[in-house]
């Protein structure tokens, strides 16, 4: 017979497998999340940038509507005034005291079918008005 080999011989100088922890997956995560969170706050801001720009603000609106009024026509221009000058006559005590009396100068040009021109007392309070306005 041949002689058997053992295949059990000691190995002195070679060491077994050693477990090395693997953090990688960790660190993927960790940056992915970061990156998403940091895209999503730039869109949510660029958003609300866009949202801020395209909002109706009604004070501007009618404040570029008070200044862009034709006061050759008496009777519209009365009326406009009191619709668009409302809006700003919460602002202060000074703003409301104004408006009411702007309003009272301006009552007698709205109600009948032909009415005079603006006096130029009426002209200088609608100026004055104007001018106090805050947008």
């Amino acid at each position: 017979m041949a002689q058997e080999q053992s295949y059990d011989i000691p190995l002195h100088d070679i060491k077994p497998i050693v477990d090395v922890q693997e953090y990688s997956f960790y660190y993927f995560l960790g940056i992915s999340f970061f990156v998403s969170l940091l895209v999503l706050t730039v869109a949510y801001l660029i958003y609300m940038l866009l949202q801020k720009r395209n909002r109706f603000n009604i004070r501007k609106e009618h404040f570029k509507l008070l200044n862009t009024l034709d006061l050759s026509d008496a009777k519209r221009s009365a009326y406009d005034i009191t619709l668009y000058g409302a809006t700003f006559k919460n602002d202060s005590p000074r703003h409301q005291e104004m408006y009411e009396n702007l309003i009272e100068r301006v009552e007698i040009y709205k109600y009948k079918k032909d009415v005079d021109a603006l006096s130029g007392e009426v002209i200088g309070y609608i100026e004055l008005y104007k001018g106090m306005i805050d947008v």
